[in-house]
């Protein structure tokens, strides 16, 4: 159970790290083409599509990345509470 709760842990802060450079760069208009860029988005977009389709945009701001990081969070605190 332990190493469950530390794979959950682990993966669930390395998919908001990522999701947390996804916001960054939409900011300073990283050029979507660059291959740091699309491995980025291959790795949050799976994450982020259905909560878009839940979660319409509000204006200009998606408000998914937000919600996907609150529900990763809470993802990684039951992971821990796993491992202990």
């Amino acid at each position: 159970m332990e190493l469950l709760g530390l794979f959950i842990a682990v993966a669930s802060y390395v998919l908001l790290v990522a999701i947390i450079i996804r916001i960054i760069f939409s900011w300073i208009g990283f050029d979507p083409e660059n291959p740091i860029a699309q491995v980025i988005q291959e790795i949050t977009e799976p994450i982020l599509a259905p909560i878009r389709s839940v979660m319409p945009r509000i204006g200009m701001f998606d408000l998914a990345p937000m919600a996907a990081s609150f529900l990763l969070i809470i993802l990684a605190r039951l992971g821990t509470r796993l491992m202990s």
